[in-house]
């Protein structure tokens, strides 16, 4: 792998999805890589011959062939079809390359069965919301990993959103919540247009109108600092709407419901892992 800072990291993709198209955007809209420097392979041809056609990277016919022409091994395949990838790339994986993992519930510990134990890894769970450049990502490292590469995981993972270094234990919560997020919040602004549906907003004005709401409270937590109970209270005053808009909420129990749908979330999680390291 290349270590000096003067030669730029080659980038190598197994699987050519929307997962890996959005980091690739990303990336190149970052800065982070040119299109010269970034391989791609899947064995749906047409994958392919799109991915190069919208972004210019270099694609290949093998998964050996990008492994051989790449330092980061970015794996986004679904996780039934790891197995068989880690078992075509094992030969041509060496310690030099750093290998990250984006399938969902498969463990370092599959990875390093599959490649060798003193592989450099990385294990991440992305969510949907990177196709737009909005992403919230957890990862984690294999203890074969230099400290270097926490450098080069996040950078790839910013480059579509936010990500957080987290212990494996907690992957299946990172799932739970950011994984299995974007539907909650879906739920919330679809029930958020009927309310307005209901007190006679058109469909389309209403369904703008709960999403900007939305992406717009988003941000004031994340760009104000501010405790969300206190952003809460900038907005409810005494005796007015929004007050009563609350109480009704919590009659509904949406916290506790919203607290249950997380748990739920993060235990189906761990049990598709165990399901999946038990094969």
């Amino acid at each position: 792998m290349n270590t000096t800072n003067t030669t730029p990291l080659r980038w190598g993709f197994i699987g050519a999805g929307k997962m890996a198209t959005a980091l690739i955007r990303g990336m190149l809209r970052a800065g982070l890589a040119t299109p010269e420097t970034i391989f791609a392979s899947d064995p749906i041809e047409s994958a392919c011959t799109l991915l190069a056609k919208e972004t210019g990277v270099n694609v290949r016919t093998s998964n050996e062939q990008v492994a051989r022409d790449s330092d980061v091994l970015i794996l986004a395949v679904k996780p039934q079809s790891m197995s068989e990838v880690l078992q075509t790339l094992r030969p041509s994986v060496t310690p030099d390359h750093l290998l990250i993992s984006i399938a969902a519930g498969v463990s370092l510990g599959t990875l390093a069965a599959g490649l060798g134990a003193d592989r450099r890894l990385a294990r991440v769970m992305p969510n949907t919301p990177a196709l737009v450049g909005e992403g919230a990502a957890g990862y984690c490292l294999g203890p074969g990993a230099r400290e270097s590469d926490d450098r080069v995981v996040r950078s790839c993972l910013e480059s579509v959103g936010l990500a957080y270094r987290v212990p494996e234990t907690l992957l299946d919560a990172v799932t739970g919540l950011s994984g299995s997020g974007p539907a909650f919040v879906y739920v919330i602004i679809e029930a958020l247009s009927d309310g307005g549906v209901r007190v006679g907003l058109p469909r389309d004005v209403a369904t703008a109108l709960a999403a900007q709401t939305v992406l717009g409270a988003a941000r004031m937590v994340l760009e104000t600092g501010l405790h969300t109970g206190t952003l809460k209270d900038q907005v409810t005053s005494p005796g007015g709407t929004t007050i009563a808009g609350l109480h009704a909420l919590e009659r509904g129990s949406i916290r506790a419901a919203l607290i249950d749908a997380v748990e739920a979330a993060t235990r189906r999680s761990a049990e598709l892992a165990a399901q999946a390291a038990s094969k």
